[in-house]
């Protein structure tokens, strides 16, 4: 029996998910942040779904569009804090790394299938493809973003891995 299969993966990272939007949602900590809890929780249906736009609108404008200035301008907030370990926090970091990342993958393209809000948080599940990192298959990608109470984006995380060859997917459903 194989400890790590496609299906328990995707329900780690989904309980890790949970549980960052558990602790960030009571106030109890903010993982990898200096400081108490940053907290913005919007309240309403409209307020959830403008967030949910400018994470998308912010993600495919850097990425697909391969303008992370434009992004920035647009979306992002007064400060930028990044959890992934291979970028620096701040939005010329950011440019940085996109514009880096766009010109050595010139075919980089997200395609992103499901975005989940709740309070200040945004999670996008899609699939990255042209980039590949991982091996010659398209990867899955979740990325968790947090935004300000005016809904620009100040803190992202990420989840990135290669997705399997579907032939030898034991349930013959896609990743993502």
């Amino acid at each position: 029996m194989r400890l790590f299969t496609p299906s328990r993966v995707v329900a780690l990272v989904a309980l890790a998910i949970a549980a960052v939007s558990l602790f960030l949602a009571l106030g109890v900590a903010s993982a990898g942040t200096s400081g108490p809890a940053k907290q913005a929780c919007v309240k309403g249906q409209a307020l959830l779904e403008r967030n949910k736009a400018n994470a998308v609108a912010y993600y495919e404008t850097a990425f697909n569009d391969k303008n992370p200035r434009l992004a920035v301008k647009l979306y992002g907030g007064d400060e930028y804090i990044q959890h992934n370990p291979l970028a620096a926090n701040g939005f010329d970091a950011f440019i940085g790394f996109v514009e880096s990342f766009t010109a050595a993958f010139p075919d980089i393209h997200i395609d992103i299938r499901r975005v989940i809000a709740e309070c200040d948080l945004v999670v996008t599940h899609g699939i990255l493809s042209g980039a590949p990192v991982f091996g010659q298959f398209d990867s899955k990608v979740v990325d968790i973003f947090r935004l300000d109470e005016n809904g620009k984006i100040v803190e992202h995380w990420d989840v990135l891995a290669q997705q399997v060859d579907p032939a030898t997917s034991a349930n013959g459903n896609p990743e993502v």
